[in-house]
């Protein structure tokens, strides 16, 4: 009789705790929301891939787009749980506005600022010194007032004298991938990009001159602090902020051609 109970026992046991392990499943599993520079896409698009197929259930949102945008948002109450800006100015305003987790700010990736022409262009362009000749009518860069690849720009211009003189053909856009686009299509004569979106498309734009910056391009990232958000979407955010600064995640950005910030 009793071998009996026990046997009529363990189906139900067993089902205990499949809906045991299935509770803490569905309890431990967050969607998180990363907002992250354009010129992040390629890279951030892989490696919340690894992030997810490492934490089942999990899973991560992507918005992207030019930094100073973000910023806006995000200081407006958009519900963001990781911010990765292309400069370390955005990060400062957002630092300074009390948006980020203290000590979860970290530098990961450092980039290049380029001038780049269409891939069939004739025009001879070695330095800035090209863009002021005729054969140059139009040149694409982003906004300064809100896309950190603009502010590089203009301070590059500003130091070599240039940018006054240039301001009738400065042609200016909403984020890097839009300055890149402009000359793939050939819409303008050049345009001013970070290194890694070049060499998306080195079939339709080429590299005219590496651009010389006073302050390096450097790209922090951190956790954003929300009154809304429960302990286990923070412990999310910062597990995605763990898997970027990682061996892997450095790994993945590296191949799209960042390279690691200084010291590590």
């Amino acid at each position: 009789m009793q071998k009996r109970f026990q046997a009529l026992l363990r189906p139900v046991a067993a089902c205990s705790m499949l809906s045991l392990a299935l509770l803490a499943q569905g309890a431990s599993a967050e969607t998180i929301t990363v907002s992250a520079a354009a010129s992040l896409s390629d890279a951030f698009k892989e490696i919340a891939q690894q992030y997810e197929a490492q934490h089942p259930g999990d899973s991560v949102q992507l918005n992207f787009g030019a930094s100073g945008a973000l910023l806006q948002q995000i200081d407006k109450g958009a519900p963001v749980d990781v911010f990765a800006s292309a400069d370390e100015k955005t990060m400062d305003q957002a630092e300074q506005k009390g948006l980020l987790v203290p000590g979860s700010r970290q530098s990961f990736v450092l980039n290049s600022l380029v001038l780049i022409q269409p891939v069939g262009s004739s025009a001879a362009i070695t330095g800035l010194d090209g863009l002021q000749t005729d054969a140059v009518a139009r040149i694409a860069i982003g906004n300064p007032d809100s896309v950190p690849v603009g502010r590089y720009t203009k301070g590059a211009l500003e130091a070599a004298g240039r940018w006054d003189a240039l301001q009738p053909k400065l042609i200016f856009t909403q984020n890097v991938r839009q300055s890149l686009d402009y000359v793939a299509r050939g819409e303008v004569d050049a345009g001013f990009v970070y290194g890694t979106d070049a060499a998306l498309m080195k079939d339709k734009v080429k590299i005219a001159y590496t651009v010389p910056v006073e302050q390096p391009v450097s790209y922090p990232i951190a956790v954003l602090k929300s009154g809304s958000q429960p302990e286990a979407q923070l412990q999310a955010a910062q597990r995605f902020v763990d898997l970027v600064v990682s061996p892997a995640g450095q790994q993945v950005l590296g191949r799209y051609g960042f390279l690691p910030p200084a010291g590590r």
